[in-house]
């Protein structure tokens, strides 16, 4: 049986951040079947977490609930859409980072899910990212951020900035990524309606709309200029998503949702990604207890925060007793 070598690290720990979209326009199909997209992403404090722990050999997966939300339970079908074993992402990401460093061993995963699924918020996304950071550091190695973002684009396509965080505009199929500098940080509230969005159908209903390309022109043309000057996230979600219009049956259900949020205090309530996750900023002055005492309705809801990173990583340097660090 093969035993960690010196430079192994037993245990590692990494948060995984969700994402906002602040605005995201959708353009023509690619020969590759994708879709070109301009978007703007920010990570977000609520977070999943990742354990791995070094083994000799295989992959398993352990997923645990923890409830995020300051109002409100998500409904066990919403927990029940995170896939286990092989279909999670964490295991396909383990798997890829250790074929390219050419590692020997396993890992046992626990998943502590916070961020709710089929929601537009990335969290498969972000744990696909956070394994790919967990499996070298087991070994005390690291993936180059080349091949980290190469790996990261077989796994997804919002996998490339659930690796890397922040504020970035991003292109392509959303993996061509440009920092962006926030003008000031912001706190938001997420509402998690009952209904989701396909993101396939979302696209589908997209491709067979009328004027599909007029909003896509100018969303091209601010993306040649919005890397050059500190972005505020406002102007960003007044520019809209190009999701919000290819709802169909639930469009109705979108708008109340908007309209109570608005009444509850927050700003520029919007879907993200395909949704259906709404989110609005609270505004300076505002507390987010005050917006949660106003808001009619049922929908769970979360505080988030917008943060520079997309993952924490810490790592226990023996089994006995977990010897605390960071990168």
């Amino acid at each position: 049986m093969s035993r960690p070598a010196a430079g192994r690290r037993r245990r590692v720990t990494v948060e995984a951040r969700a994402k906002l979209n602040l605005g995201l326009a959708v353009g023509p199909r690619r020969p590759d079947g994708f879709h070109e997209l301009v978007t703007v992403f920010q990570s977000v404090s609520l977070a999943d977490t990742l354990v791995a722990e070094w083994r000799p050999r295989g992959f398993t997966l352990r997923v645990r609930h923890e409830d995020a939300a300051i109002r409100g339970r998500l409904p066990r079908a919403a927990r029940a859409a995170v896939p286990g074993g092989r279909a999670n992402l964490v295991l396909r990401a383990a798997a890829l980072a250790r074929e390219a460093l050419g590692l020997e061993g396993g890992a046992a995963f626990t998943l502590i899910k916070r961020i709710p699924a089929e929601a537009g918020l990335g969290g498969g996304s972000a744990d696909a990212a956070a394994a790919l950071a967990a499996v070298p550091a087991l070994h005390g190695r690291r993936l180059s951020r080349a091949r980290r973002l190469e790996l990261a684009l077989q796994l997804g396509s919002d996998v490339p900035f659930a690796a890397t965080g922040g504020t970035a505009l991003g292109e392509g199929r959303g993996e061509r990524l440009t920092r962006l500098t926030l003008r000031a940080p912001f706190r938001a509230v997420i509402a998690m309606p009952s209904w989701r969005v396909r993101t396939a159908e979302a696209f589908r209903r997209h491709a067979s709309a009328r004027n599909r390309l007029t909003p896509w022109e100018h969303h091209r043309r601010f993306a040649r200029t919005v890397g050059r000057q500190r972005v505020a996230a406002l102007s960003l979600i007044r520019l809209g998503n190009r999701f919000e219009q290819l709802l169909g049956r639930h469009r109705r259900d979108l708008d109340s949702l908007r309209a109570r949020l608005r009444t509850a205090g927050l700003v520029e309530p919007h879907l993200t990604g395909s949704g259906s996750a709404v989110f609005g900023i609270v505004p300076a002055g505002v507390s987010v207890r005050e917006v949660v005492e106003r808001f009619s309705g049922s929908e769970p809801l979360y505080a988030v925060r917008s943060v520079g990173r997309a993952l924490r990583l810490r790592v226990h340097a023996s089994s006995t007793g977990p010897g605390k660090g960071s990168r």
